[in-house]
């Protein structure tokens, strides 16, 4: 028997022959934890301990909270890609318990977790992405004081990402969902010495919260019909009662919260703000974390959606809008790390696309590989960003210009990250795609009604959107130096050369930008650009693995011409660029345009506007009434006792009249008798 095969073991199955019976220990209410048994616990548990000991231990050393924060991250990974192992060997899907179930009366709260093979992929994704980001920060925050603070919260992150993963409990998802919204404003605010930093930090989480009173009650409203908080009851008690208001309501509520965890239209304005945290902090929130907590929720709930029309519907319009927006403004930013901040923007409402199109028969895989994928090439995208700022001195787009032809040995991480963002085969970006494509398509002709037509309309839009920007990125970060241009125009026209085997200008500079570039970073930290680049490419080879549904079929015309939209699009762009002397096709924008969408079309005057402003009139309001109604009462008594002081005061004599001292006297008098006569 392998230990594969071994039984749930209960206290009193440990006995042992010829010792007497042990006692029985029994607590009210309470089961015996048992975070000893899977490896989906594990999970959950060590980078929970990581960020604990690393919070306790190495405040006042950097080189052991290293160590301890990607220790903890490798152990991480350790148990989800063991957990891999389990679930090839058990059937493809776990469930465990957690701390034991709670004792709420008729409403039943297990507490459990569960896995499943897309659910132990993803996990997989955000374990390696975390160690990777750890490993990274470990360079690029060597000096900060803070660091380990950063490298706790970030464990914390991890850990809470991966319950929501694996929770089968909505309390345990809330849980999740809640943490991260606190560390992403820990994260993000990282640099709580810069105003901007502080005021983005405060501006996630004060949007992410908004929207999360209608996650939580949404999921309430879940547990309540099934009186149970476990997903899988949840599921099956509302499949079993059929669409209905109730069920439309909650799910329009969950939503609503999915739609500010992720960005979504209307809330998507806090996604770019956040780029004032540290690089490693921008990549572990937009690749594998926060953002895509929302499609993992729905992911859990999909059998739920996929029969309430009306929530597929506003989900539909929401990521639709999003989608094809979020690549528009991409395109215009004048700063590399907002141009993929905006580009997450628009790949994770593609994800949440997938799962709005999607139907019982072609199911959500589309959305789960596609999550897979965006972790990968954006976290290569935003951690070559960082190395390239690092050598710049910023991310400006007139900063970063002819960044990898100074540093070659960036030019093949962020030529195959765009190539991937852009959908580009064979890389990863391309399979998924293209398999929401076929998602939409067949739930279009099928039974995925209007929320399926307006999500395969989204999509090929978006996709010419996505290649512009990407090429609009990749001209300037490739543009020509000065003294290659210089050299290009001294050697024109036909010159006899008799000896070309050293070309030593060139030659020279490009050994001193390799040798620059490598010695500006860890060997560690570009060894985890260096895997991240890898599965960029490789990637794409999960799409094969047998887990997933085989149901779906790519139509070839309609995957021949999204390709040729895109080449389109990339070569209206490199024509646009022409006479630009960045290189910068968004130099032909216009001015006003521009400015409008680096500030994201007004969006944030408005938050402050019909959002900020009427908080801060109320806050004020309930102060003046709270100073000059409630507390003038109470300060009205206290002066009207005083003055009713006064006026005894003045009323009443302060020397003894002759009547009081002829009272005096007579007590004096009836005392004196008294002492005598006893």
């Amino acid at each position: 028997m392998s230990a594969l095969d071994v039984p749930d073991l209960e206290w009193s199955d440990l006995q042992l022959p010829g010792l007497p019976d042990l006692p029985s220990i029994s607590i009210p209410g309470l089961s015996m934890p048992d975070f000893w048994g899977t490896p989906m616990q594990w999970i959950v548990l060590v980078p929970a301990l990581t960020a604990l000991a690393g919070i306790t231990l190495s405040l006042r050393s950097n080189r052991l909270a290293a160590w301890i924060a990607v220790g903890g991250g490798l152990l991480t990974f350790a148990a989800a890609a063991w957990q891999l192992r389990v679930l090839a060997a058990t059937g493809g899907e776990r469930t465990s318990g957690s701390i034991g179930a709670l004792p709420l009366g008729e409403l039943d709260v297990p507490l459990r977790l569960a896995v499943s093979w897309p659910l132990g992929l993803i996990a997989v994704t955000v374990a390696a992405i975390a160690v990777i980001v750890q490993v990274y920060a470990r360079w690029y925050l060597w000096y900060d004081p803070r660091y380990p603070v950063f490298a706790a919260t970030v464990s914390v992150f991890t850990a809470a990402m991966l319950l929501t993963v694996h929770a089968d409990d909505v309390l345990l998802i809330i849980v999740g969902w809640e943490v991260m919204g606190w560390c992403s404003y820990l994260l993000i605010g990282h640099h709580s010495a810069k105003a901007a930093a502080r005021r983005a930090a405060t501006k996630a989480l004060v949007v992410t919260r908004t929207a999360d009173i209608g996650f939580v009650l949404g999921l309430v409203l879940l547990a309540a019909g099934a009186r149970s908080t476990s997903v899988s009851a949840i599921v099956e008690h509302w499949w079993v009662q059929g669409p209905g208001p109730a069920l439309t309501t909650a799910l329009v509520l969950v939503i609503i919260g999915v739609a500010g965890k992720s960005a979504l239209f209307p809330f998507q304005d806090w996604l770019p703000d956040a780029m004032e945290g540290p690089t490693p902090a921008s990549a572990l929130i937009h690749a594998a974390t926060m953002v895509a907590a929302g499609t993992v929720v729905l992911l859990h709930l999909f059998e739920l959606l996929a029969i309430s029309d009306t929530a597929r519907l506003l989900l539909a319009v929401l990521a639709s809008v999003t989608m094809l927006g979020a690549a528009a403004l991409a395109f215009a930013q004048a700063d590399l790390k907002r141009l993929l901040a905006w580009s997450t923007v628009s790949q994770v409402a593609l994800m949440l696309a997938a799962l709005a199109a999607a139907t019982p028969q072609t199911g959500p895989d589309a959305a789960a590989q596609h999550l897979l994928a965006h972790a990968w090439f954006k976290a290569l995208l935003f951690l070559s960003a960082g190395w390239l700022a690092v050598l710049v001195g910023g991310t400006a787009m007139a900063v970063v210009a002819s960044g990898t032809r100074r540093y070659r040995v960036l030019r093949r991480r962020f030529l195959w990250g765009l190539l991937a963002l852009a959908g580009v085969p064979p890389f990863v970006g391309f399979f998924s795609k293209e398999l929401i494509l076929g998602t939409a398509e067949t739930a279009s002709t099928g039974s995925g009604g209007l929320a399926s037509v307006i999500v395969l309309s989204a999509v090929g839009a978006s996709a010419p959107l996505t290649a512009a920007y990407c090429m609009r990125a990749w001209l300037v970060l490739d543009r020509p130096t000065d003294r290659e241009q210089q050299l290009a125009a001294y050697h024109q026209g036909p010159v006899e050369r008799i000896d070309d085997f050293f070309d030593e200008p060139q030659v020279v500079v490009e050994a001193e930008g390799l040798e620059r570039a490598e010695a500006a970073i860890s060997s560690s930290a570009r060894l985890g650009t260096t895997l991240l680049m890898l599965m960029t490419l490789l990637g794409s080879l999960v799409a094969l693995l047998p887990v997933w549904r085989s149901d779906l079929h790519l139509d070839l015309q309609l995957l021949l011409a999204t390709l040729l939209l895109m080449v389109v699009a990339a070569l209206a762009v490199r024509l646009a660029a022409r006479g630009v002397r960045t290189r910068d096709a968004a130099a032909r924008v216009p001015a006003r345009v521009s400015l409008a969408a680096e500030r994201g079309l007004g969006f944030d005057y408005a938050y402050r506007l019909l959002v900020a402003a009427p908080v801060l009139a109320l806050a004020r309001a309930v102060t003046w009434f709270d100073r000059e109604v409630l507390d003038a009462w109470v300060r009205g008594i206290g002066a009207g006792a005083r003055l009713v002081g006064r006026a005894g005061d003045l009323v009443t004599p302060r020397r003894a009249t002759p009547a009081l001292a002829l009272v005096l006297g007579g007590v004096l008098l009836l005392a004196a008798v008294g002492v005598i006569s006893l």
